[in-house]
This record gives structure tokens, sequence and C-alpha cells, in this order.
């Protein structure tokens, strides 16, 4: 029983003093986030449903991704300048029309089409979000607010898989594209209802707004500045790593399903339930442990350390054994991999600009996932049909040492001393 009171203040303690709008937006990207089967199953619905080549099925998911980098682009520059709550609400409202659209097509140009108009409305909610996110927390609350946020979509991603891949083998899997529909409406009407003219909180502390003049000191977090992102030549370098982290990380629902339905012989369910753990596991232990680390700086030891797990993960599905054993350790490492990675990747992100520039860095950084969107699938599919899904996790396995190297790099950034009151 002390065990268990433990673990409860535990958790207790690392959701306390976050604000209202934090959880509303959270309780939006639930919603939102549960119904979100389309990605995971997509490569599965052009491949097994509609009968399309896998390199076929990557260039639809590569139009995924030009739509994605192009709503991160508009959707940065947008909350700069109207504020975060119209985006968010009209990329909602429109991903649920090109949702139920797709419901109809089953030719390749038209699929393209659709998916690249989905995704670009669907994200153009990315900087919108994190904007609103920073906007609405503390700089000391900061990471566990973006953590909260994280964990919402977690438990979406936890519960949508596994829905979806029982939706794909009960009824079929077009049903998913109404599914999901539905939930960005119901999300879309708790953003109008319960969001809307809310004023944001100050998120500058004494520590932000009081700078001394002395001389820089090297630590690994980012400094405040309030020049442009693209501009920003180490925010750009973060910003490629980040890409390239991505597109190792989104194997896991692009080629792993394909490989571990043609290759392992996984039932749809099966690998929507696995798909669903990755979610249940940052669910549980993500928040804890981001209490544990609020006040941790040195962000790129920790992106480092995700980097080096998700390698270990590929080296896992080549090592020759095979099975729902093998998969569920490939799911954990990455999932562990997440924890460590993300959080703080996106933590660097919005700590570094003033609050004019939020949107603009915060898009660049949701663009950064946008050509993760496009090579993700469509370079690793094409790679894994020419030559096979072991050469594929090589090279993502090399890859992932590659930036864990180069993040480890970054560790350290000039920053001016701050003086406490």
């Amino acid at each position: 029983m002390r065990l268990i009171h433990r673990i409860m203040g535990i958790y207790q303690e690392a959701f306390s003093g976050l604000s209202k709008e934090i959880w509303l937006l959270s309780l939006v990207m639930i919603i939102n986030r549960s119904g979100a089967m389309v990605l995971p199953f997509m490569t599965l619905y052009l491949t097994t449903s509609l009968h399309y080549s896998l390199t076929e099925a990557g260039t639809v998911m590569g139009a995924y991704g030009v739509g994605s980098i192009l709503g991160a682009y508009i959707g940065g520059q947008l909350a700069d300048r109207y504020g975060h709550y119209h985006i968010q609400l009209y990329s909602l409202l429109l991903g649920a029309m090109f949702l139920v659209l797709l419901l109809f097509l089953e030719s390749l140009v038209p699929i393209m089409c659709a998916v690249f108009c989905f995704s670009t409305v669907a994200d153009t909610m990315r900087p919108a979000n994190s904007v609103a996110t920073a906007e609405y927390s503390t700089p000391e609350n900061r990471t566990r607010s973006f953590s909260l946020m994280r964990f919402a979509v977690n438990i979406g991603f936890s519960v949508g898989p596994a829905m979806g891949g029982l939706v794909a083998a009960l009824i079929g899997f077009r049903w998913i594209f109404l599914i999901d529909a539905i939930t960005c409406l119901i999300a879309a009407f708790l953003v109008k209802k319960y969001l809307s003219g809310r004023p944001a909180q100050s998120t500058r502390s004494q520590a932000e707004t009081t700078h001394a003049r002395g001389p820089g000191q090297l630590v690994d977090g980012p400094q405040r500045t309030s020049k442009s992102a693209y501009k920003d030549i180490e925010y750009l370098v973060f910003i490629i790593l980040v890409a390239i982290y991505a597109i190792a990380f989104f194997q896991i629902f692009t080629s792993v399903p394909v490989f571990l339905e043609k290759e392992w012989g996984l039932s749809e369910a099966t690998i929507g339930f696995l798909l669903g753990m990755n979610g249940l596991i940052v669910v549980l232990f993500e928040m804890p442990f981001m209490k544990y680390m609020e006040n941790y700086q040195r962000y790129m030891v920790m992106i480092t350390i995700g980097s080096l797990l998700m390698c270990l993960s590929f080296i896992l599905l080549l090592s020759g054994w095979t099975g729902p054993m093998i998969a569920v350790g490939f799911i954990v490492l990455m999932s562990f991999s997440e924890m460590f990675a993300m959080p703080f990747m996106t933590n660097y992100a919005i700590s570094i600009p003033g609050e004019d520039r939020r949107g603009q860095y915060m898009a660049l950084y949701a663009m950064a996932y946008g050509v993760a969107h496009i090579v993700a699938p469509a370079g690793s599919l094409r790679l894994a049909d020419v030559y096979s899904f072991e050469v594929l996790y090589l090279v993502m396995a090399v890859l992932s040492v590659l930036i864990a190297a180069s993040f480890f790099r970054l560790r350290t950034r000039k920053v001016v001393h701050v003086s406490m009151p």
C-alpha cells in the first residue's frame, strides 16, 4: 500500500500546477488523436485493400509529408499574425471534410490530392497548438505542459491504433476515415466552446526578464532570441537533426506495420495493439519522468540517449528473431527513445524565440516532421521494395548513431547569465 501511495503521489505531483487551458487543450488532443487511425493504417489500406504497390503507397504518404510541410509553414505564419484559436478551429473542421472525401476515392491521383489537402489543413494546427501551450504555461512548468500534451496525444494513440486495427479487421478500412472525421468535429466543438476568447496568462518569469550584462556561459540550454528562425544557423542544424530522427522514428507507423504483416505474418489487430502499446507506455511513464527531470537543462544529452535507444530498436529487428515478443521489444525501445528525445526537442525549440517569433520557430519544428512524413514512407518503402527491409533497418540504425553523435555535439550553446532576484 505504501508503494501504491508513493506512485500515486508521483503522478499527482507531475500533473499539479498546470493551467485550466492546458487541460482543455490536452482534452482536445485526446479526442482528436483517438480518431487518428489514418496515418498508421494508410499504407496497409493502400497495399491490401486497394492493391497498390509499396512504391505507390510510399508516394501517397510522401504527398502527406509535402502537405504537412506546407501546413506547418502556413500555420506558423498565421499563428504569429492572428493567434492560435482560429487556426486550430478551422484546421479541425477542414480536416474532417477531407477525411470524409477520402471515403469515396480509389484512384491513386485523387487519393494523393486528398491526402495532400488533408495534411496541409491538419498540420496548420501544430504550430498554433504549440504556441497556445507555451502561452498558457510558465517557463517553470513548460516542459510538463508540453509533456501533458504529448501525454494526451499518446492516450489517443494508445486507443486509436487498437481501435483502427479492430475496425479494419471487422468492418473495413474505410470506416477509419469516418471515425477520424467525427473525432475532428468533436475536437473542433471543444475548441469553439471552451477556448474561444480565453486570454493567455503571462509566461515570463522573473528569471527570464532579469538578465545580467556579464559574459556568456556555455550550458546545454537555449538562449532567447527575436531573430528570424530562418537565420538562426544553430537552430537550423537542430531542425535537420530532428527531421532525421523523425524519419527513423516514423518507421513505426510506415514500414514496420507492413514489415510485421508481410514478413512476420502478424494480423492487423495485433499490429494495432502493438502500435497502441507505444502510446500506452508513454502515457504511463512520461509525465512522472518529466516531473523528475523538470529542472534538467541538458536537453541534448537526453536527446542523444533517445537516439541511441532508437538504434537498439532497429538492431532488434535485424537480430534474426521473429514473433510478437520481439515486436513488443521493438515497441518498448522506440517508446523510451521517444520519451527521452521528443519532449526535450520540443522544449528546446519553444524556449529559444521571443513571443513574437514563436509561431515561426515552431513552424520550422513542425516542418521537420513534415519532411520526415515525406522521406519516411516514400524513401523507406522504396528502399524496402528495391532491396529489403533488412537493408532499410540497417540504414535506420546507422542514421540513429550518426544523429546521436551530432546532437551530443550541440550540447553547448552560448547564453547570457540570468540573475535571480
